[in-house]
């Protein structure tokens, strides 16, 4: 049995909208560039387990409201549910043909809530977050984790990911890494990909 494991952002959702990022900016009066920077600069410790109130604060810089929070979450989940269609229809013809399918995504709890509620997502019986799992990627341990919970072995299991660095960590884990550039590509390697996994 061979697992299909896709990412999240910018595998099965598009990349995030530099709009999206500056309106989030916008909304709580920073400069966007500075908000972009803060944004990215404390994202491993959010995808970790860092509470929301903590990120958004270290991120605009002085302690976030509540109501900025709630704000600043749900624009962040909408910015990341734009879907790829080229990789969404192709793991709706792995589910629809059979194939174990499951996501691993680094994502905070409170973005992983918002991503669970998709349509697209909630087709995948096995999703992995690292907010919930208080592991990241590119790190081994969290796929060991992933492997575990699956019920099978690394050699059964391929990850598919934009980021080199996080397809080499699923590799040093023994499974077979793929690195996503674009959904065509991806469909033509798969079926290769799955009788070497045999």
């Amino acid at each position: 049995m061979t697992w299909i494991v896709f990412d999240y952002g910018g595998v099965l959702s598009l990349p995030q909208p530099e709009s999206d990022a500056v309106a989030m900016a916008h909304a709580v009066d920073a400069d966007p560039e500075a908000f972009q920077q803060s944004y990215w600069e404390h994202r491993l410790e959010f995808d970790r387990g860092l509470s929301p109130h903590a990120y958004w604060s270290a991120v605009i810089g002085r302690s976030a409201t509540h109501a900025e929070v709630a704000r600043l979450v749900a624009m962040d989940v909408a910015s990341w549910a734009h879907p790829n269609e080229g990789t969404v229809a192709l793991l709706d013809d792995l589910i629809e043909f059979g194939h174990d399918v499951a996501l691993l995504s680094n994502a905070p709890v409170c973005i992983g809530d918002g991503l669970d509620e998709l349509p697209w997502i909630a087709a995948i019986g096995h999703r992995f977050y690292s907010g919930r799992m208080g592991l990241v990627k590119p790190d081994r341990e969290i796929f060991d984790e992933m492997a575990r919970a699956l019920g099978a072995a690394p050699s059964e299991i391929v990850f598919i990911d934009d980021r080199l660095e996080n397809v080499e960590g699923a590799e040093r884990a023994g499974m077979r890494g793929v690195h996503f550039t674009d959904a065509a590509t991806l469909r033509e390697t798969l079926p290769d990909i799955r009788e070497a996994a045999r």
